[in-house]
């Protein structure tokens, strides 16, 4: 009998009559004989209809009043879950985040998790009955409701799943796992049966929406073997059918498999990206700093970093951040960097993508980045920046290339086939 946490996205719980499909899905694996925690997220629009109730009564909502608002989203759907299971004749209980004890930081709209008092589910669960817990939330040590930001629930659902050591934490979103890339953009694209923490990090990490980055990091973290599965299928699906569909993130490579993998997995693509530079400025130490200091100061996460050759004692330093913190960073470096570095100028641009391949084989492998940058350049795409690491090669383009790209790496690296 295996202890699993099943989570279900927005999409998923996003009507009564799909609240009923989870419930007889969860029922199901409970009569198989497994112990069931289940995390859903708020409605599907929910919590987007929470914010702009309070942008239209605050411009700037206060975070801990927000937080307030935001979690509730979460609590109806656990409480209806909860009651559409006791109408199949299952023995449930809904829990927000604070009844559980999801203690977290105090860094309201985007707390981490600090520890989970798991006592009372693992009560339920001797019980035999279905934990139902709200994700995306928990409690300060204040006594301050709390969220986890955008995909939290992901994350709250890792975290449970390892605070009680679950056999296995079940992601359910409205795609059937992993693919090679966007099926959307490359119709070929294949799904993944397995796919290496290390790998779905990077992946995550470059663009890949299917697992939010954070629950990624928390599954690798206390090795919580985590599977991707689809919650648009016939929900009275045998068990053992369903239990060997998906996606499964592992923990352990097998080093014979390794020799026989394809040496790319997948190609992501980051849209919302958007490059600054910063021209002319001194090449002496502790320059990048003064750059770059106030830029993480102010909660802005830099990506990729690239500093030119210097000409004449000068030059210029580029970096890539999320483009909805273009302006912020702008008006940053201009009114409080620039006049300390003494730069020549600062020029932005919000119209970048970046573009990923990921593959754990490419430490074996050579010639990865020749081959993805022929493709790219026989294509006429030009890479303006440039950023690997040991499993992952990403370059940033102009956006409108973005969907060419992806095609054009899919195909090079044969992934439809491989």
């Amino acid at each position: 009998m295996a202890l699993i946490v099943q989570k279900f996205g927005g999409t998923s719980v996003g009507s009564t009559e799909r609240i009923k499909n989870v419930a007889w899905r969860v029922a199901k694996w409970q009569a198989a004989g497994h112990r069931i925690v289940v995390v859903p997220s708020a409605m599907s629009g929910e919590t987007n209809r929470l914010l702009a109730l309070a942008a239209r009564l605050q411009e700037h909502p206060d975070p801990r009043e927000l937080d307030v608002v935001a979690a509730t989203g979460e609590q109806v759907s656990v409480g209806l879950l909860a009651m559409a299971l006791l109408a199949l004749g299952v023995r449930a209980r809904s829990y927000a985040g604070w009844q559980v004890r999801v203690l977290t930081d105090s860094a309201f709209t985007r707390a981490r998790i600090l520890s989970i008092d798991e006592m009372r589910l693992r009560q339920d669960l001797e019980n035999g009955c279905v934990a139902v817990v709200a994700g995306f939330q928990g409690v300060d040590a204040e006594g301050n409701i709390t969220t986890l930001g955008r995909g939290g629930s992901d994350t709250s659902a890792v975290a449970l799943a390892a605070a009680l050591g679950a056999d296995e934490c079940q992601i359910y979103t409205d795609v059937d796992g992993v693919y090679t890339t966007d099926p959307r953009i490359v119709p070929e694209a294949r799904r993944l049966a397995t796919i290496s923490f290390e790998e779905m990090l990077e992946m995550a990490g470059a663009g890949s929406k299917v697992l939010q980055i954070r629950s990624v990091e928390f599954a690798g973290k206390y090795k919580v073997p985590t599977r991707v599965l689809s919650s648009l299928t016939d929900p009275k699906l045998p068990v053992e059918e369903e239990a060997r569909s998906g996606t499964l993130i592992t923990f352990e490579e097998d080093p014979h498999m390794a020799m026989e993998k394809a040496v790319i997995s997948g190609v992501a693509a980051q849209r919302d990206e958007a490059k600054v530079t910063v021209h002319g400025v001194p090449d002496k130490p502790g320059i990048a700093y003064a750059i770059l200091g106030p830029i993480a100061g102010a909660g802005i996460n830099v990506d990729v970093i690239v500093q030119n050759v210097a000409h004449d004692g000068t030059t210029d330093l580029s970096f890539t951040l999320g483009r909805g913190d273009l302006k912020r960073a702008m008006k940053m470096l201009n009114d409080t960097v620039k006049p300390h570095i003494q730069c020549k100028e600062i020029t932005g641009d919000d119209r970048m993508a970046k573009i990923s391949v990921v593959g754990l084989a490419m430490r074996s492998h050579s010639g990865i980045a020749a081959k993805m940058f022929r493709a790219l350049a026989e294509e006429g795409i030009n890479i303006q920046m440039i950023s690997t690491s040991e499993i992952k090669i990403s370059v940033v383009i102009d956006e409108k290339y973005a969907e060419l790209a992806v095609r054009v790496l899919h195909k090079a690296f044969e992934l439809e086939s491989a």
